[in-house]
């Protein structure tokens, strides 16, 4: 490792917060606030101030942390000195600050609200207590000879933990023994460990498994001399994880930190489990929405100082500051969990390859389905193409039956086909996915007498029936009500469920095979932190016989025993007005599909469908993902749909539509200037009506991005004032690279 990797300094002189600032003559720095306002403000400093430096300083008749992102020389203003330095930790570095000043650029949003989002909450905030990164012990060589007591069994544990290489004094440590900085202290007071620093820290990988032919050429195609992009186009089950380790193992050894990039929370325990196997000596953390904000700092601090060598993360890792490095993998580039959907509308996926271009570093996009944007990339020459066109297993891909029901009666939704499919797999003792993305019980209750629908009072959508619940519950708002006994339009008491969901599908297997050991997986069972662990050991002990689920079992997860897998309800992502619904159909299918048979049994996939004829069914029966995506990039082309343009999407919403189209029809006036950006709408958006506000929105588009970001700028410099005369009803938002209109 590099030897310039230190430990981020601490002033113990410091209780918790800050330097004093009364001592030497002043001078004017630009602060950034987490505030909705595109500029920056003028305070006194009590000394120069690097970029990056977090102070306290009084804002308006608040006490806000702020980031020094610039000196200036004179002030038009009447300034206030700044509170406190909150110099704790050292500047926020120079390439996390370009990182964030990009992301603010390129997605037209105020610098300080982009400088925030990146951050954890714990620097966001005045300090509680100091920030400092823990002391990081390793065994001396007095230690090797001694180990405590026999009896001491959790001492013990600790000590067999430090035989394995150094260990920082956080969550890990204390998980192993509740007083390990006690025990640490007292062991390296009696010289039996020794305080090192990252750069003495020990890389050791584990053996895995040999690679394929295919496998070894793609790993050793890739290039470490500077900046490259890679899309590593793997089919399901073709071992592009496998491909990712040694790469990894490549950029440690080479003293480099190595960013991993997954799309949801479920797939970073297994794949942490996985990497954490292979490097087991190697200091890693992970990142991602359901860590306590004091762990998640202490993380974040550990990739900054250099300590943490790989980082395993969901899209907010993308912000991690990481000064040695050396790769990036984004898993499942074309997932759609990358986009962030509020606030700082950025893509993981495209700030992962602008921060490895500036490094000088190579990322690779890993995906069985790529999105159209990365194959575009590839054909224009900005992306390398490497490609798994083999199962690593030797496995076979699943054999896909395209079931026809267009007069078949369903039987709770499954047709006789399907059903038949699941009871072989029963008698034959194989796993079985039921895939529907939908869940509760079922999509709506309805009134078989007039025709009243479950409707949520707030958004344009359905309330879905959670029947264990006992609960009408809207997916959108989150808004909830009992289930009526009767109609609350004609008073009918027969009302019926219309459709089904996760719960009414398991519901009926649990009737059709008692015998049948079944989990449900969606967003109602998994909310436990620990539950996909869980999942997985049943799955791979033996111990379930059918899962059925969500699009939440369609990513990444590798059960060798799942042989079968029926898909229902798949026809609905073909009615959505929305131009990218075939290429997430066709994606999360082949995802699904994948699933099954990557371990020795052979894969068989049923898709019920109306349309069996449809171009997506029969490129997904062929396996023929590059024939598909050809045939929608020529038909974006020909349509003027990204990746053929570029897009920006500035909604608008208020208590009345008029309002939002009112504002919207004024920025059209304007937009219209730019003869090479064209103005589409406003109109109302796909869900009119949301969480009790009615949305519009007007797409901008343009055939070059530089037009289409200079038209922006125009008209982010005018939009508060155009906003103005609506008052606060009126809300908007930017919306750059859209990928749901």
């Amino acid at each position: 490792m590099n030897s310039s990797a230190k430990p981020l300094p601490h002033k113990a002189s410091l209780p918790a917060s800050a330097t004093d600032v009364s001592a030497t003559p002043p001078v004017i720095v630009q602060v950034a606030f987490d505030v909705p306002l595109d500029r920056v403000f003028d305070y006194l400093a009590p000394r120069p101030l690097p970029a990056g430096v977090r102070v306290l300083a009084q804002f308006g008749p608040r006490k806000l942390v702020g980031v020094v992102v610039g000196q200036v020389a004179a002030s038009p203003h009447q300034l206030r000195p700044l509170l406190a330095v909150l110099d704790e930790l050292p500047p926020l570095p120079d390439d996390w600050l370009a990182l964030t000043r990009f992301a603010a650029r390129y997605y037209h949003y105020p610098l300080g609200q982009t400088l925030f989002t990146a951050l954890p909450t714990a620097l966001r905030n005045p300090p509680r207590r100091a920030l400092a990164m823990p002391p990081v012990y390793a065994l001396s060589e007095a230690g090797a000879a001694w180990q405590p007591p026999a009896r001491a069994a959790r001492q013990l544990a600790l000590w067999a933990r430090l035989r394995q290489g150094p260990l920082a004094l956080d969550d890990e440590a204390r998980a192993l023994h509740p007083q390990a900085g006690k025990l640490l202290r007292e062991w390296l007071a009696a010289g039996w460990l020794a305080q090192v620093t990252p750069a003495q820290a020990a890389m050791t990988v584990s053996p895995g498994p040999a690679l394929t032919d295919e496998q070894r050429e793609v790993v050793d195609g890739l290039s470490w001399a500077g900046f490259s992009a890679t899309l590593l186009d793997g089919i399901t089950g073709s071992g592009k994880t496998e491909v990712y380790l040694q790469w990894i193992a490549q950029a440690l050894a080479a003293g480099r930190q190595a960013l991993v990039l997954v799309p949801e929370i479920n797939l970073t325990p297994q794949l942490e489990a996985r990497f954490r196997a292979r490097f087991p000596h190697t200091p890693t953390v992970c990142l991602h929405s359901n860590l306590a904000d004091g762990a998640r700092a202490q993380a974040w601090l550990a990739a900054w100082e250099g300590r943490a060598r790989l980082v395993i993360g969901t899209r907010l890792a993308v912000f991690t500051p990481l000064p040695e490095l050396g790769l990036i993998v984004v898993d499942e580039e074309h997932d759609g969990s990358f986009k962030q959907q509020d606030g700082l509308r950025y893509h993981a996926r495209d700030l992962a390859v602008w921060r490895a271009q500036q490094a000088g570093a190579p990322v690779v996009l890993g995906s069985a389905t790529p999105s159209l944007e990365s194959v575009a990339a590839v054909q224009a020459g900005r992306y390398r193409h490497a490609r798994l066109t083999r199962r690593a297993s030797a496995a076979a891909l699943p054999q896909i039956h395209l079931l026809d029901i267009r007069r078949q009666l369903l039987d709770e939704g499954l047709s006789a086909a399907a059903w038949q499919a699941l009871a072989d797999g029963l008698a034959a003792g194989e796993t079985s996915l039921v895939f529907i993305n939908r869940r509760g019980w079922a999509p709506v209750l309805a009134c078989v007498d007039c025709g009243w629908l479950s409707s949520c009072p707030h958004c344009a959508a359905r309330l879905v029936l959670h029947w264990h619940d006992r609960r009408l519950q809207c997916h959108h708002c989150g808004h909830h009500e009992t289930i009526p006994h009767a109609c609350p339009s004609c008073g009918n008491p027969d009302l019926k469920p219309l459709g089904q969901g996760t719960q009414r599908i398991e519901a009926a297997l649990r009737r059709q095979f008692p015998q049948a050991r079944i989990a449900r997986i969606d967003r109602d069972t998994v909310s436990r932190r620990d539950a996909w662990a869980e999942i997985d050991r049943q799955v791979r002990a033996g111990e379930l016989d059918i899962l059925v689920g969500t699009q939440m079992l369609a990513k990444g997860h590798d059960f060798p025993s799942l042989s079968r897998v029926v898909a229902l309800n798949a026809d609905g992502g073909l009615y959505s007005a929305d131009f990218r619904a075939e290429e997430r159909l066709f994606a999360l299918l082949t995802q699904v599909a994948g699933r099954a048979g990557r371990g020795a049994l052979p894969g068989q996939v049923w898709v019920q469908t109306q349309f069996p004829d449809h171009p997506l069914y029969l490129a997904l029966r062929e396996h023929d993902v590059a024939g598909f995506a050809q045939r929608l990039l020529e038909e974006r082309a020909s349509a003027g749909y990204p990746p053929a343009v570029f897009q920006a999407l500035l909604r608008a919403d208020a208590p009345e539509l008029d309002t939002a189209m009112a504002f919207l029809r004024e920025v059209r006036q304007y937009a219209a200037c730019h003869g090479d950006v064209l103005s589409l709408g406003p109109a109302p958006a796909s869900m009119a009506r949301l969480a009790g506000r009615e949305r519009a929105q007007l797409l901008l588009q343009a055939e070059r991005r530089a037009p289409l970001h200079a038209a922006l700028s125009a008209l982010r410099a005018g939009l508060d004032d155009w906003a103005r005369p609506f008052g606060s009803a009126l809300r908007w938002s930017l919306d750059v690279d859209p990928q749901e209109l």
